[in-house]
């Protein structure tokens, strides 16, 4: 009889898929080899949705974002773990006895800091402790570091991404992330102001965190498969009298000039995907028009600035 292949499952809440939890999906592959399974058991909503509303982080990406992300690093399978009265008020010995009847894991791999059970009282002591029980190995995968733009080293963290963001250093999230931030969503109609001083925007509406109010380099993806550079602004709009929080991409061509949207592309209700690349400056009240207009052109030449580059054909090797 053939051995059963190994099962290597880890949990957790996922939020963002940085480099600490690709960091865990590999070691799981690794373990699971290649005729195992590896499945990622993510808790959606965060559990202090259900404890402590009030304490809930804000999501950084929807659910269907974050399973295609588990899946691109390498989970076969993503378990969706509602947290449930019942299933936040089991002991950690109950929690890893139905653990392993339910899903028969030959693995676990976890980060040092994980804890579960009731009042997050199981440790990863206590996990292996409870998992080699069952004959389960615990495998524990040390924190990622990454090094920020100040130099200063940290831990890759769904808590750091969201302090980083929300002081609007999106480059800096992207070195945790291991990737430029995105904001995907659709594009809707808007108040047409853009049009009136030569600088359309797509508005887009999206379930993705926003960063700090500013104005942001990127790069949009468009329906089509094509890219083009994006001035962003997001948050309210001082300079025209709108309080809204708003997120607006003026789109670039790369290769220099206005850029044209492709062939029947409707005016809104198209999908985009904005990569946040760089801040470019705070949101400032400007007086009147002309010198928004002014600022405005400012800011589309430093968009091109940070971004052109990105669009640059690698050099050819010597």
């Amino acid at each position: 009889m053939a051995e059963a292949a190994n099962r290597a499952i880890t949990i957790g809440n996922f939020d963002a898929v940085h480099l600490g939890h690709r960091a865990l999906i590999a070691r799981a592959r690794d373990l699971a080899g290649p005729r195992g399974e590896v499945v990622a058991m993510a808790f959606h909503p965060h559990p202090f949705a259900r404890l402590r509303p009030e304490l809930a982080p804000p999501e950084i990406e929807p659910w269907d974002t974050r399973v295609r992300r588990l899946t691109d690093a390498g989970a076969d399978r993503v378990e969706r773990l509602d947290p449930t009265p019942d299933l936040l008020g089991m002991s950690p010995e109950a929690f890893v006895d139905r653990l392993a009847e339910t899903h028969r894991p030959t693995h676990l791999v976890e980060g040092r800091d994980f804890h579960f059970g009731k009042g997050r009282s199981g440790t990863i002591d206590t996990l292996r402790s409870l998992a080699a029980r069952h004959g389960i190995a615990v495998d524990i995968v040390p924190p990622v570091v990454v090094t920020l733009r100040d130099q200063s080293e940290v831990v890759a963290s769904s808590t750091l991404i969201r302090w980083l963001l929300a002081h609007g250093r999106v480059r800096d999230a992207a070195y945790a992330l291991g990737r430029p931030h995105e904001l995907t969503g659709t594009v809707v109609p808007g108040d047409r102001l853009g049009r009136t001083i030569g600088f359309p925007t797509a508005n887009l509406h999206t379930a993705c965190l926003c960063p700090a109010p500013g104005v942001y380099a990127g790069v949009a993806g468009l329906p089509d498969g094509s890219e083009a550079i994006a001035a962003i602004h997001i948050g309210p709009r001082p300079a025209v009298g709108r309080a809204e929080h708003r997120v607006e991409a003026h789109l670039l061509d790369p290769a220099g000039g206005a850029w044209n949207p492709p062939p029947g592309l409707p005016e809104s209700d198209w999908s985009c995907t904005l990569r946040l690349i760089g801040h470019v400056r705070d949101i400032v009240h400007l007086d009147g028009l002309d010198a928004l207009t002014a600022q405005i052109a400012r800011d589309c030449g430093r968009c091109r600035d940070i971004v052109t580059p990105l669009f640059e054909p690698a050099p050819e090797p010597q």
